[in-house]
């Protein structure tokens, strides 16, 4: 498979390398050749939720290594820098922060290639991954959440790979325990029960190579979270403009990735039509890549 992986690649001069991240929220099917592997660095700035002042920024640290031409394995950390203020939300936002970058958490992900879309003129891609978190994304505090998700991807090549559309169909199933926190206000809610959330989401992005290297496109991602004692709690639609360049050995890819439309929760005097309890108006991502 790998030799005829590089006679398709030469068949398509445009294509991008195996795995290489065009976009940034959402992924494609293509995996990492077998014995070569990449490293990773992703920065996702979270910022304005409409009151106060919220910056948030996750960093990913990850390292993946191709098992076999159709099995791609890999590894992660995370940091979370955070800066809260002016805005405290029950159950959510109990205090004013200013922390970071601190250690939350470790993840494991499996990509197995069903379909190769250079070989078979559509490519399927099933992953799946393991999560444990040591800090709410949301408020910095402490918490311990255990993740599950499982992830279609397709992709399609257009015009000898002038053109790349992917499309994510994910499912998450999460468990998490707040820490308590001490000198509370007496009537503030923090609850330090075990809970679950189930999240669905949906994604798609088209790109088009404008220049050798170079790809501009756009993404979107709608998101809708359920408990099991409420149902549907929120939902979250996303989309904005994509650029990724693509060199040998290096690859980079910026994406601004604005909250469109969303409902839900609201906290006490939010106005607009955004859910920006658990969201915020607009984030910035930032992936870096090294092929080895």
């Amino acid at each position: 498979m790998a030799i005829a992986a590089l006679m398709c690649g030469a068949a398509l001069p445009g294509v991008a390398h195996a795995d290489e991240n065009l976009f940034g929220y959402n992924t494609g099917a293509e995996t990492l050749p077998k014995g070569s592997g990449e490293v990773y660095v992703f920065n996702t700035l979270r910022s304005n939720k409409g009151q106060g002042t919220y910056r948030a920024v996750d960093t990913e640290i990850e390292v993946e290594y191709g098992v076999t031409d159709r099995i791609t394995l890999s590894g992660a950390m995370s940091f979370l820098t955070i800066k809260s203020q002016g805005l405290l939300i029950d159950g959510y936002l109990p205090a004013d922060i200013d922390k970071g970058p601190r250690f939350n958490g470790v993840e494991a992900k499996a990509k197995f290639n069903v379909l190769s879309p250079a070989l078979d003129n559509f490519g399927l891609a099933v992953i799946t991954s393991a999560e444990v978190k040591t800090l709410d994304p949301h408020s910095g505090q402490d918490k311990i959440e255990y993740e599950g998700r499982v992830t279609l991807a397709a992709q399609k090549y257009f015009r000898q790979g002038q053109i790349v559309w992917v499309g994510n169909l994910s499912l998450k199933a999460g468990h998490e325990t707040r820490k308590p926190i001490d000198n509370l206000p007496a009537d503030f809610d923090w609850p330090t029960t075990p809970e679950m959330e189930i999240e669905l989401s949906v994604g798609t992005g088209l790109t088009y190579r404008v220049a050798p290297n170079w790809f501009v496109g756009a993404e979107t991602q709608y998101a809708s979270e359920y408990e099991t004692e409420v149902g549907q709690e929120r939902w979250s639609l996303f989309a904005g403009p994509t650029i990724h360049y693509g060199g040998e050995k290096f690859w980079a890819t910026l994406t601004w990735f604005p909250q469109i439309k969303g409902g839900g929760e609201r906290y006490p005097g939010q106005t607009g039509s955004l859910h920006l309890i658990e969201k915020t108006k607009n984030e910035f991502r930032l992936k870096l890549g090294v092929n080895f």
